[in-house]
């Protein structure tokens, strides 16, 4: 029979629904509990199912609360393995035990789709922990379909320290000693399986002040690949194909990747390098966004990679400022900034019944920001510039919605992009003496939103004058109501 000329056009259009329908639902989150003060799992669960599009959620054990919590949500789990039970579970009847305790009472009503074996094991350096970390995955599968699962995939998470060379990405190669010994016999498992390769991939952690921009997704020169000829244009796809690469050169490209972690942290110590609230909305929100295109990276095009930010919640008891800001949402489940992840509501924006949300970045839209190697004194400089000149700043005076954070780089962003929209968004107008540049990040948080036209900004203006205007009236009234009572 003769094939239509519009079939291969069908398969292409059902190929793209069904990679854009599954690239939409892959973004999960981090759920640590290091801390005192965090609600408790049931309200975590019941929120993030009625309140997110969260649909994957990765914990650190397998906390039989957070089990139950999740039951008959249709959220799936990937729940760990400690580190030290590792070795014990190198064993079938141990195995055996561990899944009985901490899946059979709780699946198929909690919905479990991973199971994470420890967490970064060669970045322990532990010997002992090294040496039965395959076999505990190994014994663990067994376990599973010894049960009759066969649903649930087990895998480890990886740092990318796993790498000796990662730059340019073609270069990405296993450590050796480890590549053949460990790398290849872990990929020959997950192939047999069927399991992915987990990585935490994290820019924050790799990036230089010369590539922080490249690490954050905001305009920058890329980096170019002169073996493959491809161009990146951030960090985060740059060390995927890094990972790919290594995994390739041991001839096991074919097996699928997840991204177990990746993340920013929005405050730190004291003038820590690229910590902000700034650059953990770029990083976080470009990282949802390009999950959830399905474009995947210059070496692996059109893969779509199952993603968990970390993390879900600040955790106090973590021992670092920074590590203590990892989080999206706050212990009252209120965001610390929206990454594109809340249902049925605008994205954060001003209280004003007026307000409409910001429209999406990728609609040819521009914000101005400042710099990254910026001082504070030039930015303030740009502020009184801005401010003296006629644009509404009532937002960054106190109490207005963009007073927090309270810091000169956080008020002159907003200032340096309200000056931006009100002047016509000419490129031109985004200088400030070589201090600013051009992003398609949204840089809105929580209860701040940056105007992204002048007639927003005409408005507000408008507004203030209408005020200021009354003010005045009102102070001539009572000047001459005091003259004549005189």
């Amino acid at each position: 029979m003769a094939s239509s000329p519009f079939f291969p056009l069908l398969l292409s259009l059902f190929s793209l629904f069904f990679r854009l329908s599954s690239a939409a639902n892959s973004i999960g989150v981090n759920y640590g509990t290091v801390s005192d003060n965090l609600p408790p799992p049931s309200q975590v669960a019941a929120f993030l199912k009625s309140q997110t599009s969260i649909d994957r959620v990765k914990i650190f054990e397998a906390n039989p609360e957070i089990l139950r919590a999740f039951a008959g949500t249709g959220i799936a789990l990937t729940i760990s393995v400690v580190n030290g039970d590792i070795p014990t579970l190198a064993k079938l009847p141990a195995a055996q035990s561990w899944v009985d305790i901490n899946v059979l009472p709780f699946y198929p009503n909690t919905l479990i789709n991973y199971i994470a074996v420890g967490n970064e094991i060669l970045a322990t350096s532990d010997k002992n922990l090294i040496a039965h970390m395959l076999p505990a995955m190994k014994e663990l599968h067994s376990a599973l379909r010894l049960a009759n699962i066969s649903h649930i995939k087990v895998s480890t998470p990886h740092s990318l320290g796993i790498l000796s060379a990662s730059e340019p990405p073609s270069n990405g190669r296993f450590r050796r000693g480890y590549d053949r010994v460990i790398f290849a016999p872990s990929l020959e498992f997950h192939r047999r399986t069927k399991t992915p390769f987990m990585v935490n991939p994290y820019p924050f952690f790799s990036f230089r002040p010369a590539t922080l921009d490249f690490a954050l997704f905001k305009p920058n020169a890329g980096v170019f690949d002169n073996v493959t000829g491809m161009h990146y244009t951030n960090m985060f796809d740059a060390q995927l194909d890094a990972v790919y690469s290594a995994m390739k050169k041991l001839g096991y490209g074919d097996v699928d990747i997840v991204v177990a972690e990746t993340g920013w942290p929005s405050a730190g110590d004291p003038n820590q390098p690229g910590v902000s609230m700034e650059n953990a909305i770029s990083f976080n929100r470009n990282i949802v966004k390009l999950v959830n295109s399905g474009i995947g990276t210059p070496l692996m095009p059109n893969r779509t990679f199952e993603t968990y930010v970390f993390a879900l919640f600040n955790e106090n008891l973590k021992p670092s400022a920074s590590e203590r800001n990892y989080g999206l949402f706050k212990p009252d489940l209120t965001p610390v900034y929206d990454v594109g992840i809340l249902l049925n509501q605008p994205s954060m924006g001003p209280t004003s019944p007026n307000a409409q949300p910001p429209e999406p970045s990728d609609a040819g839209r521009k914000w101005c920001v400042p710099k990254t190697d910026v001082s504070d004194e030039a930015l303030q400089k740009n502020i009184d510039y801005v401010c003296s000149s006629g644009v509404e700043c009532g937002p960054i005076e106190a109490g207005g919605e963009c007073y927090n954070p309270n810091t000169v780089r956080s008020h002159a962003s907003y200032a340096m992009n309200a000056y931006f929209q009100s002047a016509g968004r000419h490129d031109f107008n985004c200088d400030f003496n070589n201090t600013a540049l051009l992003t398609a990040a949204d840089p809105s948080y929580e209860t701040c939103s940056y105007p992204f036209d002048e007639e927003k900004l005409t408005e507000k203006s408008a507004a203030m004058t209408s005020r200021m205007i009354g003010a005045v009236a009102l102070a001539c009234i009572a000047v001459v109501g005091v003259a004549v009572f005189y």
